[in-house]
């Protein structure tokens, strides 16, 4: 049975997920969000309530950006070609843009028509044609050129992950940890288990404040290559894992997602690029780990 890189990181990384508190029992949410499991654990008087809100603010995340729900607004715009984005796609389209400049376009939603292309068996070749993150019109309205779709599995459940965060920050909690496929804590420490597809589990990393995402290529196979795909055309992944400590999950998603198909160098010349960026994992296919400092 192959997993889903999500359904990998879920297992893998929250093998070990607990701080060092003994005053009081968390309150816990888990159910499916954003195509996969998730978790939200949250410490205070006030937990249930505050836990209602949450999954509230994920479903909103989820009517944006879920390719499978064909009422989204992205379904809309990859079926119509243009899209007047509300606030929270709008503010999503900024952030994608920021880490598609940072990481030299390694970076890039526009990659959709790629990966259904090989996933259906259609035309590589088009879909190759298809893809260009400058080529779409961004301002009022969003406007895809022919032959465009986008995807933002590669960031979204990071931004989801971080209104989550910031809406229980915001409600007073000061020790909470959302896993959405990616990690935000409140407070800490919480101790996350680091793994690998092939070469299994590597360790820990704690984590007191700030986020965690971590993408392995090959947790999900796309015909005879994993499922993160070079929208620059420049071959597979060169990393089994990538793993990025940030402030802001978003950020730790995108350049996560874009590191897998990058040199060290250039990760490292992105992660200075971008704000809050602690640091950067890699695995590569032997199973070594090298620590990329920011």
């Amino acid at each position: 049975m192959s997993l889903s890189r999500r359904r990998f990181l879920t297992i893998s990384a929250a093998c070990v997920a607990a701080p060092a508190l003994a005053d009081a029992a968390p309150a816990r949410w888990q159910g499916m969000a954003m195509g996969a499991e998730a978790e939200i654990t949250l410490y205070g008087p006030g937990a249930p309530v505050a836990l209602t809100e949450a999954v509230a603010r994920l479903r909103g995340v989820e009517r944006c950006f879920s390719l499978y729900d064909p009422g989204s607004e992205l379904s809309v715009l990859n079926r119509e070609g243009v899209l007047v984005p509300s606030e929270d796609f709008r503010a999503l389209m900024a952030q994608a843009d920021a880490i598609h400049r940072a990481t030299g376009g390694a970076f890039d939603p526009s990659v959709q028509p790629l990966w259904r292309a090989l996933a259906m068996g259609g035309d590589v070749r088009a879909a190759r044609d298809a893809i260009g993150w400058d080529r779409v019109a961004r301002g009022k309205r969003i406007v895809l050129a022919r032959g465009q779709a986008l995807t933002f599995n590669g960031i979204a459940q990071g931004f989801a992950t971080d209104l989550v965060a910031d809406l229980l920050a915001a409600r007073g909690f000061d020790r909470a940890l959302v896993n959405i496929g990616e990690f935000r804590a409140l407070g800490g420490p919480w101790r996350l288990g680091l793994s690998d597809p092939a070469q299994g589990y590597l360790g820990t990393r704690t984590l007191e404040g700030g986020a965690i995402a971590t993408s392995s290529p090959g947790a999900l196979m796309l015909g005879e290559g994993g499922h993160i795909l070079d929208p620059r055309g420049q071959g597979a992944a060169r990393w089994s894992t990538v793993s990025v400590e940030a402030e802001s999950a978003t950020v730790a998603d995108g350049v996560s997602t874009a590191g897998c198909l990058m040199s060290a160098e250039e990760i490292a010349r992105a992660a200075g690029a971008l704000p809050g960026i602690r640091r950067v994992t890699l695995v590569n296919r032997e199973g070594d780990l090298r620590v990329v400092e920011v």
